[in-house]
């Protein structure tokens, strides 16, 4: 499929302008109207296969995958048992998880029209999500020798990077970056570049060889400083020792430590290991490297999102968050994270103050550009 980003939102074709409404309305996240507005385009223009495509791609999107294999049932009740049919149908079992039904609709789909690029994509993806990587490549360059898309490029990318070949994997992100014709589309490309090289710091292991922490750093730049199996979960105290251990060994300086959220004792002796004046959000200047603390983020609240952002658009200080649940990746929004949770539970893990010093000045790192320390 093609997202609705691969599309101009007002091209000057009469079928392309009937279809503005639905893809301005896809873009700004209103998923119901889109799909009215879809609805009454297929029953005004049930040939419109354009219509079918995006129709399809905001469902799958959306994660409506049982909607969008009805669609798919409808569209082969319009078009008959074609390739495009075929392979949306395809595509929505390829959502379900029913990937040997998915390639079985593919190979049929290939017998009927061999040189259609949406089909080979489609049958590259299937073969990923099996865990067919061989075939996958294959399929993908087909896909591209037929149509060169940034789409095909982006995935081709995440293959090689499964595989652990990250600098084939990066080479393909940025021939997607280079031929994307929407600023959505490069500035997605470019988050899988900075994705791949954090992996790259893991070569030659392949990402299902990492450790979970590893694998929360390259997908997020997050460091995570309790991330070797232990005994027990790290206590407050213990995730303070160690961030203040990383601190010094990446020569980090604070002009103030501002707690967000609920008090919890270990705070104080974190100011006095950083040596900077524990103040409250209404003291809040970058001007002198704020180091933000939390018991854990807090997405909803003003006061956190106005002063995270701050950090994020200057460039300096950090926000150092003692838990984050694992479940919630990404996005994700502190610099360094003490431990990982599930469901509330800190995990059993003990804390790797080398591990965490070498992230922090991988260039990929969120802290990357970031200056640590006052004017």
């Amino acid at each position: 499929m093609r997202t609705t980003a691969s599309y101009d939102l007002f091209p000057d074709a009469r079928s392309e302008r009937a279809l503005a409404r639905a893809r301005w309305l896809a873009r700004e996240g209103r998923t119901r109207d889109a799909r009215s507005a879809y609805d009454e385009l297929l029953a005004a223009k049930p040939d419109l296969k354009a219509c079918w495509a995006e129709y399809f791609e905001l469902l799958r999107s959306s994660g409506q995958a049982d909607e969008a294999l009805q669609l798919a049932d409808r569209a082969r009740a319009t078009f008959g048992e074609t390739g495009f049919s075929l392979t949306l149908r395809a595509a929505a079992l390829t959502e379900l998880g029913r990937y040997p039904e998915a390639l079985t609709e593919l190979d049929r789909a290939v017998e009927v029209d061999p040189d259609l690029a949406l089909v080979w994509h489609e049958l590259g993806y299937a073969a990923y999500k099996l865990g067919d990587r061989n075939r996958a490549l294959l399929a993908l360059d087909r896909a591209f020798a037929l149509e060169p898309h940034t789409d095909t490029l982006k995935l081709r990318g995440q293959v090689l990077r499964e595989a652990g070949r990250y600098q084939a994997a990066e080479v393909a992100f940025e021939g997607a970056a280079q031929a994307a014709e929407h600023p959505e589309q490069h500035a997605d490309a470019e988050r899988e570049i900075a994705t791949t090289r954090r992996y790259g710091l893991y070569a030659p292991r392949r990402p299902e060889d990492l450790t979970v922490a590893e694998r929360w750093f390259a997908d997020t730049g997050s460091i995570v400083l309790a991330s070797t199996p232990g005994p027990v979960a790290p206590s407050d105290e213990t995730i303070v020792a160690t961030f203040a251990e990383v601190a010094a060994n990446s020569d980090w300086h604070f002009g103030q430590v501002i707690l967000l959220g609920p008090e919890f004792p270990a705070c104080t002796d974190l100011a006095y290991r950083m040596g900077a004046p524990l103040v409250t959000p209404a003291a809040f200047d970058p001007a002198v490297c704020p180091l933000i603390v939390t018991l854990r983020p807090l997405v909803a609240d003003k006061t956190w999102t106005g002063i995270v952002g701050r950090l994020a658009n200057e460039s300096i200080g950090l926000v150092l968050a003692l838990e984050h649940p694992a479940e919630a990746h990404p996005p994700v929004t502190a610099d360094v994270i003490g431990v990982l949770t599930d469901a509330g539970k800190r995990r059993e893990r003990a804390p790797n103050p080398v591990q965490a010093v070498i992230e922090a000045r991988h260039p990929g790192a969120r802290l990357a550009g970031r200056r640590l320390r006052p004017s």
